[in-house]
């Protein structure tokens, strides 16, 4: 196999940069009450979305590689597709697969954890989002597995089950407590014990990422592993009474808890058990496995550390290898953009804020940590604010454009890609006013691109991942916003969206603009895997074959 790719037959590029801008969570919802990218001021989106320089682009279910069309996508799947160009199976349906195949069962890894606690009489714990939002788990995953250890010997199971409110419904955690509640009984049979035995919201329990706020997982660890959090009989109990507690706070900043008998957790950690990480994604399972894996560990003390068999649902950095044992092998992503770029000489700078600086750099890299060549590349993170979103919509969106202005104009850079997370993370908040907000925010970020992109001569190409601000109440099956029976107000969704996303393509040259615009019948259908085909044209580059086609036809 060649990297070499050819120059375009007909377009050699614009004579400045091409920069990629990923609006994270902005979707084209269908422009009622709950849109917030319709509801916000957005001037220069809405100059830039001109005929022959658009169209929309499927950014989940099966267009990102997730087993079915009613499946949001994320942005890790995203920015998978982005960056290679191709669609892959991702984690959900590699789960599925390898469960419904028994191969999962089949895997050393698995055996390890089910002979270990068999042959110790010891516990098997699994740890993970309790939610079938199919982004970073999937419950029948869990089940699956609790019912598989039963029925190969393990006497006792244990659950330490995080409350999503995020990709699913903001206060639907009780939804799943009780469907797992009812298989831990059915399981709890004999001398076997099957019990719910720590828990927390995700947001400020285990799951941090990129090294953004470790606090959140020394809470969980000491939850999960030495049960040191506030007692309760039952994680149902625990739910309802932080409820009522602060009525205003939803399932992902409910605080961390354990269950307790007479004063005593029922599920620590002792020397003998195994642990199963059963969520799929990597990015916010990376730090708890270093917390349970590491021998050398300095983030914070883990105390009396017991003697424990640690796997993740899948190996959630393969570069790192971060966990050293995992049950799914992931996909095998294979010659992405950035690497071709590198082989084609091509110099490139990703730029995004804490939140989203894995997603340009190691999921846009096919799972790759680190760059491809220390000398055509530049990866640049501003530090994300430690504090609630909504409280500061703008986020780092000023900061990386004050950056990537400042890079581009060395005229160091042929492309450049940054992430702005404003959409997705203040979207999750669930605050429709924050939202409006941080699209507006963003709205005047682009202005400063285009600036930019004139002066230089350069050219934009604008789109996002998947939805999220596009939609922040929850519709009812006849497409009306659902409301609270009693008091009117709209149930509120924090959850990413089935809609398609924005496709915009501007340069500062006319010349240049006028040699292309997007294919109609090639829009039709297609997803953000086709950005990347895209993108290769624009820098005046013939696209490998095996790529989805871009969406440009040239004149």
């Amino acid at each position: 196999m060649s990297w070499k790719l050819k120059p375009h037959s007909s377009f050699s590029g614009s004579k400045g940069p091409l920069v990629l801008v990923v609006l994270d969570g902005v979707g084209v919802g269908n422009g009622d009450e709950s849109d917030a990218v319709k509801i916000a001021t957005t001037p220069t989106m809405d100059r830039l979305w001109l005929p022959g320089k658009r169209c929309t682009l499927l950014a989940h279910g099966k267009a990102v590689g997730l087993p079915s069309d009613g499946d949001m996508g994320n942005s890790e799947v995203g920015h998978n597709a982005m960056g290679c160009g191709r669609v892959y199976d991702q984690g959900a349906l590699l789960c599925n697969r390898a469960i419904e195949s028994g191969r999962m069962f089949d895997g050393q890894s698995w055996k390890t954890a089910i002979e270990r606690c068999v042959g110790n009489n010891s516990a098997l714990h699994f740890v993970g989002l309790l939610s079938d939002g199919n982004v970073h788990s999937h419950i029948d995953h869990l089940i699956a597995m609790l019912r598989k250890a039963a029925e190969q010997g393990v006497k006792r199971l244990f659950v330490h089950g995080l409350l999503d409110g995020r990709d699913v419904p903001a206060t639907s955690a009780l939804e799943y407590i009780d469907k797992l509640e009812s298989v831990l009984a059915e399981l709890n049979q004999g001398d076997r014990v099957a019990a719910f035995a720590s828990g927390g919201g995700r947001m400020i329990t285990t799951m941090d990422r990129y090294g953004a706020d470790w606090t959140i997982v020394e809470r969980g660890y000491n939850a999960h592993v030495h049960g040191q959090a506030r007692q309760f009989l039952s994680a149902t109990e625990a739910v309802q009474t932080f409820r009522d507690e602060d009525p205003k706070r939803n399932d992902q900043f409910l605080p961390a808890f354990v269950i307790a008998r007479d004063g005593t957790p029922i599920g620590t950690m002792t020397s003998g058990d195994a642990v199963i990480n059963f969520n799929f994604r990597g990015d916010r399972a990376i730090e708890i496995s270093q917390a349970f894996d590491d021998d050398e560990f300095s983030h914070f003390d883990r105390g009396a550390r017991p003697d424990l068999y640690y796997a993740g649902m899948m190996e959630y950095d393969g570069d790192t290898h971060i966990p050293g044992s995992f049950l799914v092998e992931p996909p095998d992503i294979e010659r992405t953009m950035g690497e071709f770029l590198v082989h084609n000489n091509v110099s490139q700078l990703a730029i995004s804020e804490t939140q989203k600086f894995g997603h340009v750099t190691y999921f846009w890299n096919g799972n790759r940590t680190g760059k491809f060549d220390d000398v055509l590349e530049n990866y640049i993170e501003i530090k994300s604010d430690n504090v609630p979103f909504e409280q500061r919509p703008w986020m780092k969106a000023a900061e990386i454009t004050d950056q990537l202005i400042a890079q581009l104009r060395t005229g160091q850079y042929r492309f450049a890609r940054t992430n702005y997370a404003n959409g997705d993370m203040v979207g999750h908040s669930g605050s429709l006013d924050a939202t409006v907000i941080a699209v507006g925010c963003l709205d005047l970020q682009l202005a400063r691109l285009v600036e930019v992109i004139d002066e230089l001569d350069g050219t934009l190409v604008i789109t996002a991942d998947h939805g999220n601000a596009d939609e922040m109440y929850q519709h009812g099956k006849d497409g009306s916003v659902v409301r609270d029976q009693k008091t009117g107000v709209p149930a509120v969704k924090t959850s990413h969206t089935l809609n398609p996303v924005p496709f915009m393509v501007y340069s500062a040259a006319e010349g240049a603009s006028a040699r292309y615009e997007v294919d109609p019948a090639q829009a039709d259908g297609a997803g953000i895997a086709n950005v990347t085909a895209t993108c290769l044209e624009l820098l005046g580059l013939t696209p490998p074959d095996d790529l989805a086609p871009s969406l440009l036809r040239f004149k």
